[in-house]
């Protein structure tokens, strides 16, 4: 009974990561397709103007894959 149980649990994990997997090849080639079409230049001004925005148009909060990140333990802190 067990055994059917973590099974179950492992098949779900294994089809969660193929579609994870799908999503993003799915995401690099849109990425890759709106890379090919505006130049370098012009995603490094909007990178630039985006990161130093003034203080006052900037959320106080990260956002959530920030945050996510951020809590995150470090490889010091895994290690024995």
């Amino acid at each position: 009974m067990r055994y059917d149980c973590l099974r179950s649990v492992a098949g779900a994990a294994q089809l969660e990561g193929s579609e994870g997997h799908r999503l993003l090849i799915c995401f690099s080639q849109i990425a890759a397709a709106v890379l090919y079409l505006i130049p370098f230049r012009v995603v490094a001004l909007l990178t630039g103007f985006y990161t130093l925005r003034h203080p006052r148009f900037r959320h106080k909060l990260p956002s959530p894959p920030l945050n996510f990140l951020r809590r995150l333990p470090a490889r010091t802190d895994t290690m024995l």
